[in-house]
């Protein structure tokens, strides 16, 4: 585990302009940056860096970030090497764990021998591409497939020769241990005894299998004529596991973020011919079932997910297999779905014989993940029956437990609840946890309710304020993923306009920040967390008041959420003022109110009552005027 503190002092020592700079064209535009976005094809700049927030924000597809996201979201990072990456850059030594001497040798030595093995892959790769160049009859293989030069270069294509130790021309000692270790070469016998050697790949169209770093890191197989097995994948290795890895994922990075989902497929063949023909965010799953680390893998890149299966009985069987995996992370915000293709095709020939138009049809009309979770929990359950009713049930619990809690997970409670013929709270309290508490409820949230395990929540005031007032937290933004989504009040928009520019705050007059401070829960809290961070810190980028913020126990996801100082990143002084003037307005209009109720028995109010009239008509002057001018 790397500590926070760690995290925020390089996000506050890192340029995320000089990172981005080093992959995307950026010109000065007023106080930002900006360039062509390097996660979508555009022909006019939409992508903003902003020097004071030190993030990133994309107009046109919507991706936002700091400096270790855009390294994560661009080169499929993971965390760990993009904290290391940017560590180096500006000269700090990333914190060593908590591991005894002897682990963190022994990790070390694991680190070189992978970098190792991925060398011996890399030099294999380039032995089978220079024999691809001269084998007439493996290019009539792959041209009679319809493959062309071109995508048979970007994919790294090659042919083993027929023979049984080929290899051994491509590297100087054929009895390497290395060449056993990394899956090219076959060692047969008994220790001891005398062992026979022989390249594991032979007489095959061979495709190399790279991580999302480029590195090759195992290879896949196919025979050209007649033969078994069809597909020959490399072993498992230290730097090859089938459960983790994707087959062409690292060359569809680009394709994935200029169509928006990925196509995930189930050979080799697929993914290379679809990119040729127009669909370059094919990856393939490496002769095993999907599992939940490829899903996660793939999420990296894209929030939405196709599996292409065949329509048989084993292709429902993989897709069943692909829905179990995709269920925890099936989010409010992401869209995992089913496409199952006539049985005399797969997504190549169908591309082939009825074009990329009716291809991209199919996909629309894939079937959602939660039709998929209905028809795979009612598979061999007759409907009609109350026993079939009880036996889908039974069978949809696990699928509907897996899923995080969401609009989703509580829609589908109720689809389920009426194919099983019983109401939505008595199925709730059927699926029950440990506890004895349901594991979904629709009870109502807001002021005054209590939340699990606590006291009813009271709104927050700041004492002395002339702008105290009640109102109910239920319409605040909500975010069952943790992604934000657009605000839709000016008290969301205030709060992500003073995070992601906390210096704002010490422009505001007393009154207004005391409007703020006066907010009831979450955003008054907020405020006062802020107004802490300024007095001690002075005004911090966003990218490090969100680390701060995500290690405050004070404060859940919703709150967070709504603190998102990069979900108005174009914002300026003048759209915090309309904001402002909103909530202005609105409490001077309450306040008239209850003074003109009293008025009657107080007449010496009414001197106050004018005062505040005429407050009130000056924020409504500077609206309209806003308005108008925008």
């Amino acid at each position: 585990m790397i500590p926070h503190g760690f995290i925020q002092e390089l996000l506050s020592r890192v340029d995320i302009v000089d990172v981005v700079g080093r992959h995307v064209e950026l010109k000065k535009a007023g106080i930002n940056h900006k360039g062509l976005c390097p996660f979508h094809g555009e022909k006019s700049p939409s992508f903003i860096v902003s020097p004071t927030r030190q993030t990133y924000h994309c107009f046109g597809c919507g991706v936002h970030g700091d400096a270790i996201r855009f390294l994560t979201e661009l080169h499929g990072m993971s965390f760990v090497e993009a904290v290391q990456d940017l560590a180096q850059q500006v000269g700090m030594v990333v914190p060593e764990d908590e591991r005894s001497a002897a682990e963190q040798a022994a990790a070390a030595e694991q680190r070189q021998r992978q970098r190792t093995l991925s060398e011996v892959l890399e030099r294999a790769a380039q032995h089978y591409r220079q024999h691809l160049k001269n084998s007439q009859r493996a290019i009539a293989y792959l041209k009679g497939r319809g493959l062309s030069g071109e995508i048979a270069h970007r994919f790294g294509l090659g042919y083993a020769p027929d023979g049984w130790h080929g290899l051994a021309s491509a590297f100087a000692h054929y009895d390497d241990p290395l060449l056993v270790e990394s899956g090219l070469v076959i060692l047969q016998g008994e220790a001891g005894e005398e062992q026979r050697r022989y390249d594991r790949f032979r007489d095959r169209i061979m495709f190399p299998i790279r991580n999302v770093k480029g590195e090759t890191i195992a290879f896949g197989g196919r025979v050209l004529d007649k033969g078994e097995p069809k597909y020959l994948n490399s072993p498992e290795t230290p730097v090859f596991v089938k459960g983790r890895e994707l087959y062409g994922l690292y060359e569809a990075r680009s394709g994935l973020r200029d169509k928006g989902y990925a196509l995930v497929t189930e050979g080799y063949m697929d993914v290379v011919a679809l990119a040729q023909l127009g669909f370059p965010n094919a990856v393939a799953t490496l002769g095993t079932a999907c599992t939940a680390d490829h899903v996660h893998k793939l999420l990296r890149f894209t929030e939405q997910v196709v599996f292409s299966f065949d329509g048989d009985a084993a292709g429902r069987r993989a897709a069943g297999r692909a829905l179990e995996a995709a269920l925890p992370h099936a989010t409010d915000t992401r869209s995992f779905r089913f496409l199952f293709l006539p049985a005399e095709h797969d997504p190549d020939s169908y591309v082939r014989a009825f074009g990329p138009e009716a291809f991209e049809g199919q996909v629309r009309d894939a079937v959602p993940l939660s039709r998929q979770l209905l028809e795979h929990a009612a598979a061999d359950c007759d409907l009609n029956t109350a026993e079939g009713r009880a036996r889908m049930l039974a069978q949809a619990k696990p699928l509907w437990l897996a899923l995080p809690e969401g609009a989703l997970k509580s829609q589908l409670l109720g689809e389920l609840a009426r194919a099983g013929g019983l109401p939505v709270d008595e199925l709730a309290r059927l699926w029950q946890d440990g506890s004895g508490r349901p594991r979904h409820s629709a009870a109502p949230s807001g002021p005054g309710v209590a939340p699990e395990g606590g006291a009813p929540e009271r709104p927050a005031f700041r004492r002395g304020g002339r702008f105290g007032r009640d109102a109910s937290a239920s319409s605040i933004l909500k975010t069952a993923s943790g992604r934000r989504q657009p605000p839709k009040r000016p008290e969301d928009r205030v709060l992500q306009m003073l995070f992601g520019q906390p210096a704002w705050w010490l422009d505001l007059p007393a009154h207004e920040q005391d409007l703020l401070h006066a907010l009831p829960a979450p955003h008054g809290p907020l405020v006062a967390w802020l107004e802490r961070d300024l007095a001690e810190h002075g005004p911090r980028a966003w990218a490090v008041l969100r680390e701060v913020l995500a290690q405050d126990p004070g404060f859940d996801d919703l709150s967070r959420a709504i603190a998102d100082g990069d979900a108005d990143p174009g914002a300026t002084p003048e759209d915090l003022r309309r904001a402002l003037d909103v909530l202005v307005e609105r409490e001077l209009a309450r306040e008239m109110q209850t003074l003109l109720a009293e008025a009657a028995q107080h007449p010496d109010l009414l001197s106050r009552y004018r005062e505040l009239d005429r407050q009130w008509r000056e924020v409504k002057l500077r609206l309209s005027q806003a308005a108008t001018s925008s």
